[in-house]
């Protein structure tokens, strides 16, 4: 909506600095302000502050948090609250001051203790995460210095973190509350953890290196006082406030922000259609996705009125503009001043307020903007229903009030705001005597979570009495929008809170509360089954209401309520049990050198960097001269003919440069089958056909919607692996293994058959994948910034595609913000795509994809489906297993061959099974490639495996453990494809964790439970493991490293291994260190380039640190054998004086490093070779508790055990360790990948796709590596722990099929079952079968009875 008329001055502070803009774009968000403003002069100082991270654009993962400071008009008091940058409007921050990771402390001048502790803590791997852990803490402190672990778990509540399992952060985050445990080690002088960019000791001297994971009394003391003070400015603002009405005109949209309740209301009357905006939680987050468009937006943030607080007598009145975080700390006020029997409906909003989205969310969003949404899934709306709370409503004409009911909820004409109306406030009256209100919520995971039903129920009874006076219950989730069950309520009335009542209740809700089944977001099976789950949650809640000392003395007489009102699930804990793990670390050699760092805890190399936001990611690197921004096309069919593609209306837009299509390639399109730019045909929804090039992302993104393609559907259209195998639709020849007879060995023994699916993962990197081209001047070259796994693959590729030769191509890698195998290949692909615009165009081209799009084009773990039979003797010994196994894998080969192999090889896991036959192949479906993934199909394949023993243990009578142990390896042996091993190790894992995890009493202990427990169930479950490790070829264990040493005596060091969180540059240092016998704080790795260290080898499979450390070492020692005879020369000479005497005698101070690599090959005509180079072991106890009402779990305690053997660095081998078993037990358990019936992918950021987040660790997790020991194969017998502990995460996924079990056998269900993975609550409830799910299934028995 252009105007011609001038915008008002838009005033704010950003780190305490002055921002004055005169042309302020209310669609430009503040981290889009934060991290692109180069051209902007905020008193003659640039902005582009990209500490600030993007990550969703949807303020579900807490990246891009910063804290937002603002006076208070109401309590006259400075507010620090945090907030998402990605969804904060620049124009809503007037009078705001902004702090983000940059203004809180810098490694240049001075580390602020959250920054120091989260470091030195190991709480960052990749980092890209971590400014926002940052911010969200010390925005807790600055209003909590010393707060509790509930105020800590909520404040991260709304961080997500890929890496790290968070545990480290939690820990960081615990040695500023109050009463908290930190290190119970104490360190001993300085600690070699506190270095920063330039913490350099003169050259030559010692540094006494410590083995603590760190030591509290090192950390600097949180000084309160030394905060930054709110501006003077602001506050004189603030005090004699600008009652006249702000302008903000943009290209498209014009914010309009009153000073006054009167202005506001006549604008309202101008502009009816003009939504108000305050927190633009629900507006910022549709804009993105569903394109909503408003060109006239009403911001009420400057008007008191409307964050006023009243109370009476009879209830609370708050004003719709407060936050729902300070709604939640009004009525904690409440509640604690009140008498119990008058705050029901306070309490009920509270324990919603506790889980609804994130910290910055509720900090953001407002209680009427929550109303007005009207959400279907809203978690509030269905107990302010309940609760008979009214809206105060306002306009230019006067006041009225209306309820928020069922018509309201329903968007009835007759029931809702004029046009011309504002809410004002929302009248929340107090509960009564004998009134009881509780609310309910399920959803994919404990936080941050939107809910799959939410609920509000309240029952008034007649005094003295179980008698219904009035009934009300209202249901989120299960409709277009929040449903009253009014028909059933009034039913009800006069009943007695008996048996007979509860039965006809469910009925009437289930005839009623109806989902047809296509119903909205599907599961209607659970939803129904919930609807009536939470009915009786409620009926047994307010049932030990009645039931307590002054109520009524007994409404329920009979022992079997009684034992289901003591067994009533709880509510889930948000905080983690006291003693989340000491990590037991292992013990240097007494003789070792003090300056030595191998096998200390050294902190990661820029683990300060990340603190600060001074690490530099592929995106953040400035703005080049004449850039332009490229924005992808994607398919929106999945099997089509392309008929024809129109752009001439994208070329028309303003700011739009070129469109690259597959003619503009000069080179290779890609291969035959797998094309970079489509051609004719398109395979799946999400194929890249073109890309636009503009000046802007904007602009770029806005062509994309105007590329007009027509489409010819094909036939047929494969989704699933059934679909494929129906079809005979596969990429590859079948995968085969087998040793022994197998068919004679079924012959003699009992038998199963059985199915097993395994979900897909998304990767979810935090850092999406980007890519920056720079065509140079001369010669065709070009300088590619990259965030990959894989930089010589991008160069290849690119090479391939323009047709010029690899050396006119470098490919840099400073740090990648995570990848898990998913920045292998498909870098490449997005590389060249840039490089094609770049070599078109000229320019220098960016490429930064959304995370939708990222979701949508990239692909990620392939789903699998499994089919075994296997033969065995009622002691639990397997004598026979047959495994047929098929991966989805997309449209394209990929990797998919190579995970096939994989996933065959590694699949007998720890066990040794006489006769044995797997069998694999990939299929082809119309879905986006998949790819490879950290653990590259064993987390699949051994699911499977185990999944078998778990059911032989079930159908012989027998503990899932003691299956397990009498079919693993014992002595010497070989293993299917005959590689040769020592299973001693292996036994030693199982045997530790058995003991250090006290599994044998614990059992006991969770069976004790479960007997006085009908819904609730515990469940405890031990897995062991077998982890090869490495390619299964000798060419890609090679590995080169590049040293130099200057004169200075400064060491350079580059190797072919990328950092990508897993602290590989760490350790390459902790390698130069001990062979040079010169301190880390003489060294520097700057990145990975291969004009530097060429033809390099993906970092993956584990092995990163391995060979790249075996080269780095090469290097050393020829650097050090040429200076020898200097040394000898000079043995009191300091390391100075070597490298000058060196250079004065014309010795080379540069070395190249090289290592041929691990030999490994594998014969599948033969079926037999040596693939992998090692093996890791481990094994993993879990114990959950699950609800059985609702399929929701918690996990009270994990236990792992690992073969480190001598670990190059502890703390990053454990982070590696904790953050893979996270990453598993997602796979496991959340993270659930949803499809339209055409292809689509639904589940597309971080509100659909759920993984782990910092509620999900353990209550107690402990963690500890086995003694160690030497194997003289690898670097300082270390070995690679990237990848195996992803598997160890499937004990909390059969530590939920034993409590399902559990709960099976109680209710005399006599039918095998299989929970498929992911575990979801959805699976885990209807699997926990119950007369709730059979009336659901049109069952006529009461749904409360015990089983007979």
């Amino acid at each position: 909506m252009p105007h011609l008329s001038r915008s008002d001055e838009l005033v704010f502070f950003v780190n305490g600095r002055k921002v004055l803009e005169r042309n302020a774009d209310p669609e430009v968000t503040l981290l889009t302000f934060l991290r692109k403003n180069w051209t902007l002069l905020t008193m003659f100082w640039p902005l582009r502050l990209t500490g600030t991270k993007y990550v969703c654009g949807r303020g579900g993962c807490g990246a891009c948090t910063v804290m937002v400071s603002k006076h208070d008009p109401v309590s006259r008091k400075i507010r620090h609250f945090s907030v998402t940058a990605c969804l904060v409007p620049i124009c809503s921050l007037y009078g705001a001051a902004v702090t983000t990771v940059e203004g809180v402390g810098s490694i240049k001048t001075r580390l602020h203790p959250v920054q120091e502790r989260i470091a030195k803590s190991h709480g960052t791997q990749c980092g890209f995460c971590t400014p926002g852990m940052v911010m969200s803490m010390y925005t807790l402190l600055r209003n909590h210095p010393q707060p509790s672990e509930e105020q800590l778990m909520e404040a991260l509540g709304g961080n997500l973190c890929r890496c790290t399992g968070y545990r480290p952060i939690l820990e960081s985050g615990r040695t500023f509350c109050a009463e908290s445990s930190g290190c119970q080690q104490k360190g001993r002088g300085k600690c070699c953890l506190d270095q920063g960019e330039n913490a350099t000791s003169s050259l030559g001297g010692e540094s006494d290196i410590c083995t603590e994971l760190f030591a509290k009394d090192e950390f600097q003391p949180l000084d309160p006082t030394q905060e930054l003070i709110f501006p003077p400015e602001l506050l004189r603002m603030a005090e004699n406030p600008e009652k006249r009405t702000l302008t903000f005109h943009g290209e498209r949209v014009t914010w309009i922000s009153p000073g006054t309740l009167k202005d506001l209301l006549e604008l309202k009357v101008k502009h009816p259609d003009a939504p108000l905006i305050l927190g633009n939680t629900s507006l910022g987050p549709a804009k993105k996705s569903q394109g909503h468009f408003h060109p006239v937006l009403l911001s009420p943030a400057r008007i008191s009125e409307l964050s006023m607080v009243s109370t009476t007598s009879e209830g609370l009145t708050i004003g719709a503009g407060c936050s729902l975080a300070q709604v939640k700390d009004i009525l904690a006020g409440r509640v604690s001043e009140l008498p119990e029997e008058k705050t029901q409906t306070y309490r009920a909003l509270l324990k919603h307020l506790k889980r609804l989205a994130g910290q910055q969310i509720r900090n953001m969003a407002s209680l009427g903007g929550h109303i007005m949404s009207r959400h279907c899934y809203s978690d509030l709306n269905p107990v302010l229903a309940v609760g008979n709370t009214a809206l105060n409503l306002m306009s230019k004409e006067g006041t009225r009030q209306i309820p928020l009911d069922r018509d309201f909820l329903a968007g009835l004409a007759s029931a809702d705001l004029k046009p011309e109306e504002i809410l004002e406030s929302v009248y929340i009256p107090h509960s009564q005597r004998w009134e009881f209100v509780s609310a309910f919520r399920q959803a994919q995971c404990q936080q941050n979570a939107l809910a799959d039903v939410t609920a509000g129920m309240r029952v008034l009874f007649q005094e003295g009495t179980d008698t219904i006076e009035d009934l009300s219950l209202a249901y989120g989730g299960v409709g277009d929008a929040t449903i009253s069950a009014q028909k059933s309520c009034q039913q009800l009335l006069g009943r007695r809170w008996n048996e007979p009542m509860l039965d006809e209740a469910c009925r009437l809700l289930l005839d009623e509360v109806s989902l047809p089944g296509g119903a909205p977001g599907g599961s209607v099976e659970f939803k129904r089954t919930l609807v009536v789950s939470f009915f009786f949650k409620f009926y047994l809640e307010v049932l030990q209401e009645l039931k307590k000392p002054g109520k009524l003395l007994s409404v329920f007489p009979t022992a079997f309520a009684d034992r289901l009102v003591g067994s009533l699930p709880r509510h889930l804990s948000l905080v983690p049990a006291q003693g989340i793990s000491r990590l037991p670390l292992q013990s240097v050699d007494s003789h070792q050198a003090l300056q030595d760092p191998v096998g200390r805890p050294i902190m990661h190399l820029s683990g300060l960097k990340h603190a600060t936001g001074e690490a530099i990611f592929c995106d953040d690197i400035p703005t080049v001269d004449k850039e332009l921004f490229m924005a992808l096309v994607t398919s929106t069919r999945a099997h089509a003919k392309i008929i024809s593609v129109d752009l001439s209306k994208a070329l028309e837009l303003p700011g739009v440069v070129d469109v690259i299509t597959a003619e503009d390639i000069p080179g290779t399109n890609g291969a035959e089958d797998d094309k970079l730019l489509a051609v004719d045909k398109v395979l799946c929804v999400g194929q890249i056909v073109c890309a636009v090039v503009a000046e802007t992302e904007a602009q770029a993104k806005r062509a994309v919607e105007e590329t007009k393609i027509a489409y010819e559907d094909l036939e047929p259209v494969i989704f699933t692996i059934e679909d494929a195998i129906k079809h005979s639709s596969f990429l590859c020849p079948e995968k085969k293994l087998e040793q022994g007879n197998v068919e004679k060995a079924f012959e003699e023994v009992d038998q199963i058959v059985e199915e097993v699916h395994v979900g897909g993962q998304e990767h979810f990197y935090m850092e999406t994948q980007r890519v920056l081209v720079i065509p140079k001047t001369e010669d065709k070259e070009l300088d590619i910034y990259v965030s990959t796994q894989d930089p010589a693959h991008v160069q290849k590729t690119v090479s391939s595609t323009l047709n010029i030769p690899i050396n006119r191509i470098t490919c840099h890698v400073k740090r990648v913000g995570g990848g898990f195998g998913g920045k292998v290949g498909r870098p490449a692909v997005l590389g060249a795509i840039a490089a094609v615009g770049a070599n078109k165009t000229g320019y220098p081209i960016r490429l930064v994809l959304d995370r939708e799009d990222d979701m949508l084009i990239t692909g990620g773990r392939h789903p699998l489906f499994g089919k075994y039979k296997v033969g065995f003797m009622n002691s639990g010994r397997i004598r026979a297993l047959d495994i047929e196994c098929f991966i989805n894998g997309g449209c394209t080969l990929d990797d998919s061959e190579l995970v096939t192999e994989f996933l065959i090889l590694k699949m007998e896991n720890a066990y040794k099974i006489r006769n044995l036959r797997f069998r694999g192949r990939a299929c082809m479906t119309n879905l986006p490639s998949n790819t490879a993934f950290r653990g590259f199909g064993f987390p699949q394949g051994t699911l499977v495996t185990e999944s078998c023993i778990t059911a032989v243990a079930a159908k012989c009578g027998l503990l899932p453990e003691k299956v397990r142990e009498k079919n693993m390896y014992k002595t010497v042996d070989k293993t299917i494809y005959k590689q040769a091993f020592n299973p001693e190790p292996l036994i030693r894992c199982w045997n530790e964790c058995l003991d250090k995890s006290s599994f044998h009493s614990r059992r006991m202990q969770v069976a004790e439970f479960n007997k006085k427990n009908y819904w609730r169930k515990r469940g405890l479950a031990v897995v062991p493991m077998k982890f090869s490790v490495g390619f299964a070829a000798t060419s890609f264990h090679q590995a080169a490293a590049l040293v130099h040493i200057y004169t200075d005596g400064s060491v350079l060091v580059t190797h072919g291994g990328n950092e990508l969180g897993q602290g590989i540059h760490t350790k390459m240092l902790q390698v130069a260190s001990r062979e040079l016998k010169v301190p880390m704080s003489h060294m520097h790795i700057c990145e990975t380039s291969t004009a530097t260290v060429p033809n390099t080898i993906a970092t993956a499979a584990s092995i990163g640190s391995d060979v790249n450390g075996r080269a780095v070492q090469n290097a050393c020692q020829i650097l050090l054998k040429r200076l020898e005879p200097i040394i000898k020369k000079n043995p009191e000479g300091t390391w100075e004086d070597w490298i000058e005497a060196a250079f004065e005698q014309r010795i080379s101070l540069s070395a190249t490093g090289y290592f041929r690599g691990y030999e490994a090959f594998m014969d599948w005509e033969k079926g037999e070779g040596d693939p992998f180079p090692y093996y890791v072991y481990g094994a993993a106890s879990s114990e959950v508790e699950v609800d059985c009402l609702t399929g929701a779990h918690k996990k009270i305690r994990t236990d792992i055990v690992m073969d480190a053997c001598c670990s190059l660095n502890p703390a990053i081998d454990i982070g590696q360790i904790e953050g893979s078993f996270t990453q598993g037990m997602g796979l496991y358990t959340t993270e659930e990948l949803k499809y339209s019936p055409e292809g689509v992918l639904y589940s597309r950021g971080p509100d659909d796709y759920k993984i782990p987040t910092i509620t999900d660790v353990p209550e107690e997790f402990n963690v500890s590596l086995l003694p160690s020991s030497q194997t003289p194969l690898t670097i300082y017998s270390s070995k690679g722990l990237g990848e195996s502990g992803m598997f160890l995460g499937s004990s909390v996924f059969f530590a939920i099929a034993d409590a399902v079990a559990t709960a099976r056998r109680e209710r005399d269900i006599a039918e095998d079952f299989t929970v498929r993975s992911p575990a979801t609550p959805e699976r885990v409830r209807m699997a926990c079968a119950d007369r709730f799910t059979e009336m659901v299934r049109d069952s006529r028995l009461p749904p409360w009875a015990p089983a007979s």
